[in-house]
């Protein structure tokens, strides 16, 4: 792979292409966050159920990732991705229209399984564009995913502000962004298995080397979901400080992911996944020791903005080792989202029980230690930092041998 050369306006043109992919996946998770009150009021559940309800597109997500690379390999790249991510958008109109428990659970079943679904295949071509480029992407790319999810939470907070049906809301979200991922989709890469090759197991565990990658993952993600659950509360409770500083505090973790993601792929470029990780994992270890030593609300937001900062990268970095970790990117990549995906799910009730159990100080502890864990282990990313091909100019270009 390493001597292959790809033209450069066609990589460039999938790397914008895949970017909007990104930022329409970001766009339904945004659009869908900020109507959870309305959904809930509108299929009856309370509290309790409504936190039952929440797991399942985690499990949906889980269940249904590792059939990416079996719909890729039957029907090609780019054509999976456009079924997958319309897939995706228009799921977004099931939860809004959910009369109770049980069709809301089952909503949201198949929310989580088109979202996951989508998020293997795009992952994967990034990481190829990635590899065809010779330089790191996969951080700015996470970056639009971010960039998404806030422009999706912006109009959501001006459709409730407004009072507006949810149904219409995400019905009209979902048209808009259904064509705009379904246009991008034109330009992203068209590979197609060779003749001689095998279709992957519609059900297979991951490789050990994604195992590795995942754990990694894991770490990053529990960091990100305690921080985005239990900020404000921290700051509320334990710092006593007032209902808009907290809030301020969780806004203020969340720009600071998006900016580093964004910015990510310089660093990454010029140090290395695995160097970078590890001062990542410094970085976010610093920022929990001065979270829960901090006796002024200043100091615990500077704790979260460091702990963003460290955790941004991570998740894309551990994305695009899976995707060069063995003979089966998409295989790697649904193992290591899948481990992720699990993170994000156990990670605020698992807070809240150690919260309980003893104090949210005792909680950020255990955040701290998982973060120094990512400079412990930032090596087993080293598949990040192989040789990539380099790219040519638009008058040398060489046919990828795959199509």
């Amino acid at each position: 792979m390493g001597g292959m050369v790809y033209d450069l306006r066609e990589v460039r043109r999938a790397r914008y292409a895949v970017a909007a992919v990104f930022a329409a996946h970001g766009a339904v998770t945004g659009s869908f966050a900020t109507r959870v009150p309305w959904i809930a009021d509108h299929a009856g559940v309370s509290a309790g159920q409504l936190g039952l309800a929440l797991a399942f597109p985690a499990l949906g997500a889980s269940l249904a990732m590792p059939l990416a690379g079996s719909i890729s390999h039957r029907f090609g790249a780019r054509n999976a991705l456009r079924g997958l991510i319309a897939l995706w958008t228009l799921a977004l109109t099931l939860p809004s229209l959910a009369p109770n428990l049980l069709t809301l659970c089952l909503a949201l079943f198949i929310y989580g399984a088109t979202a996951g679904m989508a998020d293997v295949a795009m992952n994967a071509l990034g990481v190829e564009v990635e590899n065809r480029l010779g330089r790191s992407i996969m951080s700015g790319l996470h970056g639009m995913w971010s960039a998404g999810a806030l422009i999706g939470s912006a109009a959501g907070t001006l459709a409730a502000h407004l009072g507006s049906d949810a149904r219409l809301h995400h019905a009209l979200a979902a048209a808009t962004l259904t064509f705009l991922g379904v246009l991008a989709c034109r330009w992203v890469l068209d590979l197609q298995p060779a003749e001689d090759e095998e279709p992957p197991p519609r059900f297979a565990l991951p490789p050990r080397s994604a195992l590795l990658i995942g754990a990694v993952g894991f770490c990053a993600v529990f960091a990100e979901g305690a921080s985005l659950d239990w900020s404000a509360v921290y700051l509320r409770d334990q710092l006593e400080t007032s209902a808009g500083l907290a809030a301020a505090c969780t806004t203020g973790f969340t720009l600071t992911m998006a900016i580093a993601r964004i910015a990510g792929d310089r660093i990454v470029d010029r140090y290395g996944a695995v160097r970078t990780v590890r001062f990542s994992g410094v970085l976010a270890t610093l920022g929990g020791l001065l979270i829960v030593v901090s006796d002024r609300p200043a100091v615990a937001m500077a704790g979260f903005a460091l702990l963003g900062l460290g955790i941004a990268v991570v998740v894309p970095l551990c994305f695009a080792a899976a995707g060069r970790s063995g003979p089966n990117p998409s295989l790697a990549i649904a193992g290591v989202a899948t481990i992720t995906y699990t993170s994000g799910l156990i990670a605020p009730s698992a807070i809240g029980g150690i919260a309980q159990a003893t104090s949210l100080t005792v909680s950020f502890c255990l955040v701290t230690v998982l973060a120094a864990g990512l400079a412990v282990f930032a090596n087993v990313l080293r598949a990040g930092d192989r040789d990539r091909p380099k790219v040519s100019r638009p008058d040398a270009a060489v046919p990828d041998p795959r199509r």
